[in-house]
């Protein structure tokens, strides 16, 4: 016995040394301004992190180098005491298709001191360096909540000398931070108390890091920096998750912290918004854009002590997760409120949950995410409709409708076929007004709709083509909750970690 399971550690050890040996690094370190003394001892760093992962670097300070065809064979991009102006347009262009194709990006310390006028970097990044005092040690605290595996290692709190950066506006809201500054524990901090210094999220399509420290040559010999570093590494090449428990995780609470918005383009007759471009045509126009959101579409309510999300629909909108999910169970209760907007005054209440959300916020009639939906809407709830690229493989058959047309119906007997639209198989909703329960189970690249405990939908293989024409798995991503011309209420939005489908579906999905 003992030499099978030998064998087997050998070969699951062997398997992953070969995934690590696929990652291919590229440490750019071009300045235009401040240059910085430590970047030789970083370069040496990171090649010593390579050579323990297996990982193939490349060290670069040729602008030419973010290219589409270097990036094209790159799986993190690091940007190393980079400062000034370093890229041109073409660079540019080819850095921003690089991310939305899927990309890893870290940026270290002066990362952030980096093209000041490139509005797309600055999201990437999430704040641009202002000053700094004098080098010296600060307490630094671990944000446990986020789990992420660039600061596991940390204690909750710790000391550490480097030179602490301030930034010229509070870091933006999108990003999950890791680590923050205590300015009460050194001289010069800037930033009001509220001192993120490491952070992460996903953006446009891929996955960014940053941390603030790597100023000093002394903190590249610091054994925890350098795992600080290289778990942000395995993270941003997809090889490293941000681990979900197996126990339920609460998802809403007052002030939606787990959450960003994406509002998109308002209609003709949606009031009170001077100067802000609308359109008859909400599937095509001006979106108004990440977290701005002055109608408030979204926001929360109390009712006998407890929270739940108010989603007015005046304007199509995405309430989009800063984390991005595998292999999980979520649900949530909703219930229909009165109103309904424009563009669908005449049509039937619509809401939906997307999941596996990937690419670009907006990639959908300039909103959503491609994604995989679970229709929430009058009489359809537990529809599947794949979103910008998304699909997957689903039993159905063609049911005739009342009109005389066909549509494609859930049928656990039928045939799997690739669709992007396949109906429920059974009605199980409440009468308006009432709570209903919506469940969504993911495992691998199947999914599982179910409404008020009844599996209605059951979605395989599903895939996802990038905007490169890469077709590939889609098996994790954000979740959105959309607005879409309806007044809705959610409660009790909670996820937590599987590994199966729970039996008493598995007995509804023929699988």
């Amino acid at each position: 016995m003992n030499k099978y399971i030998f064998i087997l550690c050998t070969i699951l050890l062997s398997l992953q040394l070969q995934a690590q040996k696929e990652v291919a690094v590229l440490v750019f370190s071009k300045t235009n301004a401040f240059r910085h003394g430590a970047i030789e001892t970083g370069k040496e760093t990171i090649a010593s992190l390579g050579e323990r992962n297996n990982w193939r670097i490349q060290f670069s300070e040729d602008s030419l180098d973010i290219s589409s065809e270097v990036l094209s064979e790159t799986d993190v991009l690091i940007f190393l005491n980079t400062t000034g102006d370093i890229l041109g347009d073409a660079q540019q262009a080819a850095m921003e298709d690089y991310i939305q194709n899927g990309g890893g990006f870290v940026g270290i310390h002066a990362a952030s001191d980096t093209e000041y006028s490139w509005p797309w970097y600055h999201q990437l990044v999430g704040a641009h360096f202002k000053n700094h005092p004098k080098t010296q040690e600060a307490k630094l605290t671990v944000h446990q909540c986020n789990n992420h595996p660039a600061t596991e290692h940390m204690p909750e709190e710790f000391r550490i000398t480097d030179e602490w950066y301030n930034f010229t506006a509070p870091v933006e809201k999108h990003v999950n931070v890791l680590l923050s500054l205590d300015e009460n524990s050194y001289e010069g901090g800037e930033m009001d108390g509220n001192h993120p210094i490491a952070w992460y999220h996903h953006y446009d399509g891929g996955r960014a890091f940053y941390t603030g420290l790597g100023h000093t040559k002394a903190i590249y010999q610091n054994e925890m920096y350098q795992k600080h570093l290289e778990q942000a590494i395995l993270w941003a090449a997809g090889l490293r998750d941000v681990e979900l428990d197996k126990k339920w995780k609460n998802l809403l609470d007052k002030d939606l912290t787990q959450w960003d918005v994406y509002m998109g383009v308002p209609h003709v007759t949606v009031e009170g918004l001077p100067g802000v471009p609308k359109s008859e045509n909400v599937h095509d126009g001006v979106a108004l854009g990440l977290n701005n959101d002055p109608k408030n579409v979204f926001s929360t309510i109390e009712e006998n002590g407890e929270v739940q999300l108010k989603i007015t629909g005046e304007i199509y909108g995405g309430l989009t997760s800063k984390a991005a999910y595998q292999n999980y169970h979520f649900k949530a209760e909703f219930k229909w409120g009165t109103k309904k907007w424009e563009p669908r005054l005449d049509q039937k209440r619509d809401n939906g949950i997307l999941y596996h959300c990937r690419g670009s916020h907006g990639s959908f009639w300039d909103v959503w995410m491609s994604s995989l939906e679970c229709q929430v809407q009058e009489t359809d709830c537990g529809d599947f409709i794949g979103l910008a690229g998304a699909s997957g493989e689903v039993r159905f058959t063609e049911v005739a409708t009342d009109g005389g047309k066909k549509r494609k119906q859930y049928d656990p007997d039928a045939t799997k076929q690739r669709a992007t639209y396949v109906h429920k198989s059974t009605l199980h909703e409440k009468p308006n007004g009432e709570w209903n329960t919506i469940e969504v189970l993911c495992v691998g690249t199947t999914s599982i709709h179910v409404v008020n405990g009844h599996v209605v939908n059951v979605i395989e293989n599903a895939t996802y083509k990038k905007p490169n024409g890469e077709i590939i798995p889609l098996d994790q991503g954000q979740i959105q909750i959309q607005s879409e011309a309806a007044e809705t209420y959610y409660r009790n939005i909670q996820i937590r970690s599987i590994t199966d489908f729970p039996r008493k579906y598995r007995r509804q999905m023929n699988l």
